[in-house]
């Protein structure tokens, strides 16, 4: 958040660091999975089977713990080249589901043998630092191939056919390098190549163009680009040979010892389709995919689109003639995209932010490599730009799940989850925004809020936006509220970003660290002292024998003494918790509160007031209990979000209170 704080001496700053919720901004199927904590650690797979110096070894499983907590490593046992071996490899948390180990010559160095296959057992075993206890996985049976250099084994390619420049080539054998520290493998293309318009055939290469592994742990199937390197980007016919090389990061090179004969007439450029993951138009900062053929980017050349038509704003009985030029992000030969924005043609041309309209026209592309430019031929194409639409991605940090251990509901995190998203999309109903778990593809500008466990400013706070300045009119719509901010660190507040739920202990009589706070309230204990380690008994698998955790809609039955409803309770408690102190940290990303002001708080203290101070809203209020909340953005906020962020729905006919 941003509110006259910012201006507070550091001295006083530091005082408030005793009261969560006066410090910054002072706020803030499966029904459960089985606690992946301390009790369930499995291994599943240890990938790829090949390995040589570079390698990152990818472990699979379930129930690994995050690098803030425990200590992982992978433990392999058995023999080496017929010689024993056991050895602990230090392992990197990537998520609870995987980790990884980067093969390095100090690695291979603990070995028997840098070479040679290993029959034995693979265990993740993970130190948790808080107890310092040990657990361990099962052994799983495992046998990995250690090798100083591969060779690259052809097995089958696609030797004939219609093909666009840098089209993406299937290639199957075995021995492939999988880039980075490994080394990669090239397809080694020579052969000569006739244009369409020419009388003779010209040499060609060799030339080395890399593969791409179709799967980042298989070293039997790949794709490589026919690059404009080889034949040019005219169309023709080209005949050659095509064989595989290894260069392996050591500098190593090992030639494949086999070759095939392959003969490919290039086809011209071309538009197939365009679309978008709405299928029906595009926002701004949202993607348009063009698919087709012989697209070309990055060192390899250059595609322009260009655009002739017709934009027809909505509600006008007529359009206006549009013609420009358009530079697309390259993805590959097959698919390049455009993001809408206003900084090219169409922003010149089109108010994209305000306006929105139909376009009706055709689409050309114009492909060049070097001194070569060849324009394909245009395709008709209609799309519409839609009113700005915000996208968050709502991203739990592995801190949030490590630290809902702390209230001994880590095996509820998938329920606490779908509430938490269910008070979002319930408090921005009808506001032109969306809310998602999985990081955006289809939107190139998007807003990024990180739900995190302990808050690393030390100062107990529940939500803190740090993002630089009031933005008035959500003018960015690629804040990130989460991670270290520089600015803010400068001049002196706090300058890590998020919502942090362990500072939720606030509200509890006896927190697990700490005093008790001014904020406390014994209702919050009757909620979580059930599960919470030090005053009950965390939910586990164990508790599911009873049946499933029933998901409620209100919270009128809280507190209660029944296990499972207990367990729903935490669920709506926490959920509703989080959820709206993310709402209130959203709300100050767009500009709130006092829109056309400078506060960032409602004034005073009134109910159900969602952009309140956070001293101003109680815990019922906040947890939806006793007859109180859910608090709501009120009437002038919210003519605002429907104003920079419109949809055709109809206003909610929810009471909402005075600013």
């Amino acid at each position: 958040m941003r509110w006259s704080e910012r201006r507070l001496p550091l001295a006083l700053l530091a005082s408030l660091a005793a009261s969560p919720l006066l410090a910054a901004c002072p706020e803030e199927d499966d029904r459960g999975r089985p606690d992946a904590g301390l009790e369930a650690i499995t291994l599943v797979a240890v990938a790829p089977g090949a390995i040589v110096n570079g390698t990152t070894l990818v472990i699979t499983g379930d129930g690994f713990l995050d690098a803030s907590v425990a200590d992982s490593h992978l433990q392999l046992s058995g023999t080496l080249g017929g010689a024993a071996v056991s050895v602990e490899l230090p392992a990197t948390f990537v998520d609870f589901d995987e980790l990884q180990v980067t093969v390095t010559p100090e690695l291979l160095a603990l070995l028997p043998s840098p070479s040679g296959q290993f029959v034995g057992t693979a265990q993740v075993a993970v130190d948790y630092r808080p107890t310092g206890a040990r657990v361990a996985s099962p052994p799983l049976a495992t046998t990995l191939e250690f090798a100083e250099s591969l060779v690259p084994m052809l097995g089958d390619v696609q030797i004939g056919g219609e093909i666009y420049v840098n089209d993406p080539l299937p290639i199957e054998g075995d021995g492939f390098l999988l880039g980075g520290a490994e080394g990669s493998t090239y397809a080694v293309v020579q052969g000569c190549f006739q244009a369409a318009d020419a009388d003779t055939c010209v040499p060609v290469g060799p030339v080395e163009v890399p593969l791409v592994p179709v799967d980042p742990l298989d070293r039997t199937r790949a794709t490589f680009a026919f690059s404009p390197r080889i034949a040019g980007i005219r169309p023709g016919d080209f005949e050659g040979m095509v064989s595989l090389r290894n260069a392996h990061a050591t500098g190593v090179v090992v030639d494949g010892p086999d070759a095939v004969t392959v003969s490919y007439a290039m086809i011209p450029t071309e538009i197939i389709a365009a679309g978008t993951s709405t299928g029906t138009g595009a926002s701004l900062g949202q993607y348009i995919d063009i698919d087709g053929g012989g697209f070309l980017g990055g060192d390899d050349g250059l595609t322009i689109l260009r655009l002739e038509g017709t934009y027809t704003p909505d509600g006008s009985p007529e359009g206006a003639p549009v013609s420009l030029e358009l530079v697309p992000e390259f993805v590959d030969g097959r698919r390049v995209r455009y993001v809408i924005n206003e900084d090219d043609g169409l922003g010149a041309a089109i108010d994209v932010r305000l306006d929105s309209g139909i376009f009706d026209g055709t689409m050309t592309p114009l492909v060049s490599y070097d001194v070569d430019e060849v324009e394909g031929p245009a395709t008709p194409l209609m799309f519409a730009i839609l009113p700005v639409r915000q996208v968050v991605w709502v991203k739990f940090q592995p801190s949030y799940v490590e630290s809902l251990r702390a209230f001994g509901l880590r095996g509820l995190d998938s329920m606490i989850r779908e509430r938490i998203l269910e008070v979002l999309r319930r408090d921005y109903e009808t506001i032109n925004i969306e809310f998602r778990e999985e990081e955006p593809t289809d939107f190139a500008l998007y807003a990024t809020i990180e739900i995190a466990g302990p808050d690393p400013n030390g100062l107990g706070l529940l939500g803190y936006d740090n993002t630089p300045g009031k933005d008035i009119n959500n003018a960015r719509l690629f804040d990130r509220i989460g991670g270290v901010n520089a600015l803010t660190q400068d001049d002196g507040f706090p300058g890590f970003g998020g919502v942090f739920i362990e500072s939720l202990f606030a509200f509890s009589t006896h927190p697990p660290t700490g005093k008790e706070q001014d904020s406390s309230d014994p209702l919050f204990d009757d909620i979580f002292d059930p599960f919470r380690p030090d005053t009950g008994a965390p939910f586990t698998s164990a508790d599911l024998t009873m049946g499933q955790v029933p998901k409620l809609t209100s919270g009128g039955g809280c507190p209660t003494d029944e296990r499972l409803y207990q367990a729903a309770c935490a669920v709506w408690v926490l959920g509703s918790m989080i959820g709206t102190t993310v709402s209130h940290e959203n709300g100050h990303s767009l500009g709130l509160a006092d829109p056309l002001g400078t506060r960032f708080h409602n004034l005073g203290d009134a109910p159900n007031r969602l952009m309140d101070a956070g001293g101003a809203r109680t815990l019922p209020e906040r947890a939806e209990l006793m007859g109180e909340g859910p608090a709501v953005f009120c009437d002038d906020e919210y003519f605002y979000l429907r104003e920079i962020l419109p949809t055709s729905d109809p206003d909610t006919t929810i009471e909402r209170p005075y600013c």
